[in-house]
């Protein structure tokens, strides 16, 4: 039996899975890295450190499955979107730490470009607005910095996002590849010509030299060389950003299907089909994936915090010392009692995108504890969907059915029963919640023809629980009220 190994690095680690061809998860490795925090509003990775994330991570999915060399078919990768990496084309050596999809140094960039009339151009070019969350100012900011600009001009330097930085490494150097999900996310990729833009790259003043080659999301991006655990020659066929990843992994290739990820932030996706509809309530158009005879749009909406507000409890507030310990602690109490909490701690994302923002606890009482804090916290990682939500039924002009949901924090009951009472909507929790990896997973097989079509994965999707809206109405209104009034306040 053929195996694909499947390597979703993510914010805070870097997961990796070993999946037979009935997708059944046979060896598991992770490995998580160092956040570095230079100032306020400055998120940045080491590169390497990435790197040898997943390469620890190979390893230990490699050893716990017992899988042979010659029983792996091919690699898939999925990666956090939009940080920036820079390296050295000829030693493969980062220049400067990775720029992170959190970081927000750039939001004063992006206000003058907007002041300067750019934005609505922009968006009608990449369905993205211009905010610090997207690669290109980020881009700009690492090549300003001593002579990379320069170096970068003569051909010295590559960008990438994660993905492209790893394939780079995982290939002994070999390819300078990303996939139309990733490029996507750039602001200088024009979905109309879903290639790189040359206006755009004046625009945000990014040289052409630096970009990586932009290719379907299944197909060979390269082979692997030099990788412990791994044969010389097995070929990479499947890249996606992580949400894209996971809006594939959770079968959702109907228009209208949708789907949250909770991991380090929430995000949001909704499938469009073959048409890229344009957001007029503040959401993002993006490319989900590109498969032979397919491609495949979405409209998304993101919160930049998520899971990461419960790590703030945890290490920030010292609340507990696992952050498994939340959902204990939060159900404690029977209600937040008038307690809210914006976990807005790296700006405001969809539908609000103000970078600006910081987070905001509102309601307190000489009666608060730790309980009603760690609830409302919860409480406030769902309601901000509720927001996204209301926009993408706007914009997709439908409403929306089920949301699928997975990612770490969607194990937690009492989380996922306050999102579906204030979204009003069931939602379905599948067994496999690490469905980012199962859509690079799926997306490499499809690349290296192990699967035929996108049947198997729809056969092969398993729910474990679904809930559905059990809070009344006036509750509801109450609870989105206080909301309202404290993002006003954010």
């Amino acid at each position: 039996m053929k195996h694909i190994l499947a390597i979703d690095q993510g914010t805070t680690g870097t997961t990796v899975l070993v999946l037979d061809e009935a997708l059944a998860v046979k060896g598991r490795g992770y490995q998580e890295f160092a956040q570095h925090y230079p100032q306020p509003g400055h998120v940045e990775h080491e590169p390497l450190e990435i790197l040898a994330s997943v390469r620890a991570a190979i390893a230990g999915a490699i050893e716990q499955s017992g899988v042979r060399p010659e029983q792996l078919a091919a690699v898939g990768i999925t990666n956090q979107r939009e940080t920036v990496v820079v390296w050295d084309r000829a030693t493969g050596e980062p220049v400067h730490r990775a720029i992170v999809w959190q970081d927000r140094r750039t939001a004063d960039a992006c206000r003058r470009l907007i002041e300067d009339g750019h934005e609505a151009s922009v968006r009608a070019a990449t369905g993205l607005p211009i905010d610090p969350y997207f690669s290109a100012t980020k881009l700009a900011w690492i090549l300003d910095q001593g002579d990379l600009r320069a170096r970068a001009e003569r051909g010295e330097l590559a960008f990438g996002t994660v993905d492209a930085f790893l394939v780079h490494a995982l290939t002994g150097g070999a390819a300078h590849v990303t996939d139309v999900s990733n490029a996507s996310r750039t602001l200088l990729f024009d979905l109309s010509t879903m290639n790189w833009s040359d206006d755009l790259l004046q625009r945000f003043d990014v040289p052409e030299s630096v970009l990586p080659t932009v290719a379907p999301s299944a197909g060979t991006f390269g082979a692997i060389r030099g990788v412990d655990g791994l044969p010389d020659g097995l070929p990479i066929t499947g890249i996606a950003g992580d949400q894209q990843a996971a809006l594939f992994g959770q079968a959702c290739f109907a228009p209208g299907d949708a789907k949250c990820t909770y991991g380090t932030g929430a995000f949001m996706l909704m499938n469009t089909g073959a048409e890229a509809v344009p957001s007029t309530h503040g959401l993002v158009t993006t490319v989900a994936w590109q498969i032979p005879g397919e491609r495949a749009y979405a409209l998304e909406g993101s919160a930049f915090v998520a899971g990461a507000a419960v790590q703030w409890l945890r290490d920030g507030l010292g609340f507990f010392s696992s952050s498994a310990e939340v959902e204990a602690l939060a159900a404690s109490v029977e209600s937040s009692e008038g307690v809210v909490v914006v976990p807005a701690l790296t700006g405001l994302g969809a539908p609000h995108w103000r970078p600006d923002a910081r987070g905001a606890v509102t309601g307190l009482t000489r009666g608060t504890t730790r309980a009603h804090i760690a609830r409302a916290t919860l409480e406030g990682i769902a309601l901000q969907n509720v927001d996204v939500l209301r926009a993408m039924e706007k914009d997709a002009g439908r409403a929306m059915g089920t949301l699928k949901v997975d990612g770490g924090a969607a194990a937690n009951d009492l989380m996922m029963q306050f999102q579906s009472d204030v979204l009003g909507v069931p939602i379905r929790r599948p067994q496999l919640l690490e469905t980012t990896a199962l859509g690079a997973a799926f997306l490499a097989g499809l690349g290296c023809g192990l699967w035929p079509d996108k049947q198997a994965i729809t056969a092969a999707w398993r729910e474990d629980r679904s809930f559905a809206p059990q809070m009344d109405d006036a509750e509801v209104a109450a609870h989105l009220a206080r909301w309202q009034d404290a993002v006003g306040k954010a």
